[in-house]
């Protein structure tokens, strides 16, 4: 087996020139040097056009005094050829001792080049030539730990030109290579088209004219010390000799000390090394060297030029905007030329600024409405702490008066922004109306002057913010209430009753199914108001909201205002003294609004409030005018499609919490919608502590609520097309896409609009889309087959299923052929008159009719039908939560079995890609976020073909 290669680096007057020399200690002969990890069999030698030759060269070896000499056999490889092998002797066990030293230094220098630490000079024979420096003590002492380490082998040629022969010192040898590798590496072809020849290209290039430059980069090069700028405070005893340029009073001063390279903890201030101090620890050259670095530091920061027009460059005296600049950007700078500031000990760099919102007068009106009925403005101010203890106001008035960048608060300098001064002096930020406020204390940030900046809450508005964002003490269950709460309802009525008795309003947005209802009848019934509740809700709901009140609080009156024959003649006398409940539909709101306000109500109720998130429909701006000291909104879904919906709800249930919706679009949802915004974790932070309080939301998934749930388990059905739906499919592809090309603004979204619903038309069934009758169905659209596959398994099971679709002409579709099919069924539209839709529900609850058609519209919210095991969505409405909101109409408390909800999908269409976006749109949905379909108008023609072309299965 071949013995181990030593190695030992063979230096040049042109580094870059020098080479590694493999060699055997043992005298054998030396095959091509290979390629790491190469086999000895020849494999891997190393490849044609790598600088390897065959030599000779003469080593020693010290015997006592006497040195021997002999020449051996050798591989001579260039540096940026050897790098690599030595890297790998580092880490090989079996490389000879001498060649893993060498690959620690090449590490070293490869480590030295990346930082940066790389210094353009002149061979003596004036070649352009790079070196590795300026060294810091850690690679000094990193360079002759290597050293110490060295085998005689790896420094065993001797000094060129030496009588009798001197083996070399490694330390110095290292240093040869070290500059050998910073030559070598940067010159590639790309440095030599990017700057020139000179410093990037292999051959050597005469500059004599640069010899002057050359010397000063040597000797900062090869200077055994460094510097550092201490910065004093103490007082002006320094400056008598001199000001500032300008003449104005010193703000402080640096003194320039001196560290040894060698020996770290040797440090002489400047003042010392000039009278004589240290000189001989530093060496002859310490104060010619300290010159040059103050030289080399000035160029990054110009105030130090004036210490090398001085005799003795030892202390700066710094005008304010010097300091200030010291203080901040300058030290950086210095710090990445190798020069140290260094600040006081006692300096404190920890004042800070925050707004502070206070009432202006002592009070505790934190209870009821009296905090925002007093109507009082409440204080804005800027408040300095100093390490988090608030300043004094005769503190801040020091520090208005403060023209230094360091003032002396309690016992301790401390930098002082020219912001914190500016805010010092003017700390009144203005008034602000109760319900702002409110918004600074939860959100912790107020904006001023178009910046956002820390705000902190005082006295009465701190005690509100902190029982607002506490849980609060859980209620015992009200008299009068039919019903077992669990833990989460009665924690919702705890939440309820908080917000409510402190003349805030809240919504209630819990998944569907999770007893909303029985939560707001039991609120009822615990405030016990002389006057009515008003509940406003979808038509379809009157007859659940008069059930469940029967049912949960027997006793309590219950009128109906709606239909012709409407009427509020009457309801106090009727009602008594603890008052009922008057519902009414969006609708009759809508119209009677002025009715219904001239009406005192104890409380109003929106249920499915996601009917009003448009703030400037009628039914929004109708609901607003109806008075009442409490509002609570329901919904499933607090936001559909984008934040603006949240904003309308909240603005309804606490009016001016979120402030006005174009502020709030520009503050919040802005950058809480883009997932690419800088500020986005952040926004979203803020907009959740602001609407946290007033937003109870609970899910189905939430730990303690599982639990009281069955299994509800969701399949993805990938349908095939049938012939007759890809013909159409492709062709209204093909002609609608050629209009959108040619197409723009409105046009274009509106023609993009009618492709994706003619797509999902065809998805469906050929028929709705050309608008046929259900003569002819069967065999025609995959989705109907499976759906009738799907119905015989849940019919021979005894099961019940609900089956919803967007389209009432394909639900009316769907009707008809089960008809055709003897499948006893029963369809819900929005033309359903409220009572048969209240006779439709007990039927299906009953079992009487096991399948049931429902528009998604008209009946994705607020029905309970827990008989139904199954759930069809025929085709997707491209928004969960509304699908989710759908399938609770059987997954809800009170369902006994297992929920199977079944997702239609046309295989290959835009449904299926779409399919495969909603899982990123349900995660937007529990952030409450959305973007709605309207999105994909703004699609590239590109990005839209590729979304609704028709991918065939291979």
């Amino acid at each position: 087996m071949p013995h181990p290669r030593a190695a030992v680096f063979l230096p040049a007057e042109l580094p870059r020139e020098g080479r590694v020399a493999f060699w055997s200690p043992e005298g054998e002969p030396l095959p091509a040097v290979r390629e790491p990890g190469a086999g000895d069999d020849g494999a891997g030698a190393w490849p044609p056009g790598r600088s390897q030759e065959a030599g000779e060269i003469t080593v020693v070896r010290r015997h006592g005094a006497v040195i021997h000499s002999r020449t051996v056999p050798a591989v001579l490889l260039s540096v940026a050829d050897a790098v690599p092998l030595l890297l790998h002797a580092r880490r090989d066990a079996a490389a000879h001792p001498a060649a893993a030293c060498w690959g620690a230094a090449a590490q070293h220098a490869l480590q030295i080049l990346a930082r940066g630490r790389l210094l353009p000079g002149l061979t003596p024979a004036g070649h352009d030539t790079w070196r590795a420096g300026p060294l810091d003590a850690e690679d000094i002492a990193h360079v002759r730990s290597i050293a110490a380490a060295m085998p005689p082998e790896a420094h065993a040629t001797a000094l060129p030109d030496r009588r009798p022969l001197q083996l070399p010192d490694p330390e110095a040898l290292i240093r040869s290579f070290l500059d050998a590798v910073a030559d070598t590496l940067p010159r590639t072809p790309a440095a030599e088209h990017a700057v020139g020849r000179p410093f990037a290209a292999l051959a050597p290039q005469h500059l004599p004219d640069a010899a002057e430059w050359a010397a000063e980069a040597a000797a900062g090069m090869d200077a055994g010390v460094r510097i550092s700028l201490r910065l004093d405070l103490s007082g002006f005893d320094l400056f008598d000799r001199e000001e500032p340029d300008g003449g104005e009073q010193p703000a402080g001063a640096v003194l320039v000390q001196v560290h040894s390279l060698a020996d770290p903890a040797l440090v002489v201030d400047a003042a010392g090394l000039w009278s004589g101090e240290g000189e001989g620890r530093l060496g002859p050259r310490a104060r010619v060297d300290t010159v040059l670095a103050l030289r080399r530091a000035a160029r990054v920061w110009l105030p130090l030029g004036r210490l090398l027009e001085r005799e003795v460059p030892d202390v700066l005296p710094l005008a304010e905007e010097e300091l200030y600049e010291l203080l901040g950007e300058a030290a950086g700078r210095l710090g990445g030329v190798g020069v140290a500031v260094h600040w006081p000990r006692e300096l404190a760099r920890t004042l800070t600024a925050s707004a502070v919102v206070r009432r202006s007068a002592p009070g505790s009106a934190t209870d009821g409405t009296a905090f925002f009925d007093s109507g009082e403005l409440l204080r804005f101010d800027w408040q300095l702490a100093l390490d988090g203890d608030p300043l004094t106001p005769q503190e801040m008035d020091v520090l208005a008066e403060a023209h230094r960048p360091v003032v002396r608060l309690r016992d301790q300098w401390v930098v002082v922004d020219p912001d914190l001064v500016r805010k010092a002096r003017k700390r009144e930020l203005g008034l602000l109306e109760p319900v702002d406020a409110l918004a600074v204390a939860l959100t912790g940030a107020a904006e001023v002057d178009g910046e956002t900046v820390d705000a902190v809450p005082e006295g009465a508005l701190a005690a509100l913010r902190d029982r607002l964002t506490s849980p609060p003490a859980v209620p015992a269950p009200p008299s009068g209430l039919d019903a077992t709460l669990r833990d989460y309802q009665l924690k919702g009525l705890a939440w309820l009753d908080l917000m409510t008795s402190l003349g805030l309003g809240g919504c209630l947005a819990d998944d569907m199914g999770l007893g909303k209802t029985v939560t707001v009848i039991a609120l009822h019934l615990h405030r016990a108001r002389r006057a009515p509740t008003l509940v406003v809700c979808p038509t379809s709901l009157l007859g659940n909201w008069q059930r469940e009140i029967a049912r949960f609080a027997p006793g309590v009156p219950v009128h109906r205002f709606h239909g012709s024959e409407r009427t509020l003649d009457g309801i106090r006398a009727a009602e008594g003294a603890t008052g009922g409940f008057v519902l009414t539909t969006y609708g009759t709101m809508r119209t009677s609004a002025a009715r219904l306000s001239a009406h005192d109500w104890a409380m109003v109720v929106a249920d499915e409030a996601q009917h009003v998130k448009n703030p400037f429909s009628a039914t929004a701006k109708a609901l607003r005018t109806i008075p009442a000291p409490a509002r609570v909104a329901l919904t499933g879904t607090p936001v559909e499609n984008n934040l603006s919906e949240l904003w309308a709800l909240l603005d309804w249930t606490t009016p001016g919490l979120l402030g006005p919706l174009k502020s709030f679009r520009a503050r919040h949802a802005r950058a809480v919608e883009n997932h690419e915004h800088v500020d986005n974790e952040a926004a979203v932070e803020r907009l959740s502590r602001l609407v946290r309080p007033f937003l109870l939301r609970r899910r189905k998934s939430d730990p303690g609520i599982v639990p009281e749930l069955p299994p509800k388990t969701e399949s993805d059905h990938p349908v095939p097309l049938t012939r007759e739906q890809a013909s159409l499919y492709e062709a209204v592809v093909r002609e609608t896409m050629a209009r959108i090309e040619d197409a723009e603004g409105m046009a274009r979204r509106g023609l993009i609009m009618k492709l994706l619903t003619s797509l999902k038309q065809i998805c469906n069934h050929p028929a709705q889309y050309l608008k046929e009758d259900a003569s002819r169905l069967a065999a025609r659209s995959g989705k109907l087959v499976l759906l009738d596959e799907l119905l015989d398994t849940i019919h021979a099971e005894d099961g019940a299923v609900l089956v919803f679709t967007q389209y009432v002409a394909m639900a009316r579709l769907i009707s008809a052929h089960l008809t055709a099919r003897a499948v006893p069924s029963q369809l819900l539209h929005g033309a359903t008159p409220v009572a048969e839709r209240d006779r439709m529900v007990d039927r299906f609850q009953s079992g009487e009719v096991p399948v049931f058609v429902l528009s998604l519209k008209a009946a994705g919210t607020g029905l309970n039908l827990t008989r139904a095991g199954h759930v069809v969505h025929y085709d997707r409405w491209w928004n969960p939560a509304v699908e989710d909101q759908a399938t609770d109409r059987a997954y809800r408390i009170g369902q006994t079995r297992p929920v199977q909800v079944h997702r239609l999908i046309a295989e290959g269409t835009v449904e299926d890609r779409i399919a495969d976006m909603l899982g990123t749109k349900r995660a937007l949905a529990d952030a409450v976020l959305g973007s709605g379909e309207a999105a994909l108008t703004e699609l590239t023609d590109h990005e839209l073909a590729d979304l609704v072309a028709l991918r065939r299965p291979s």
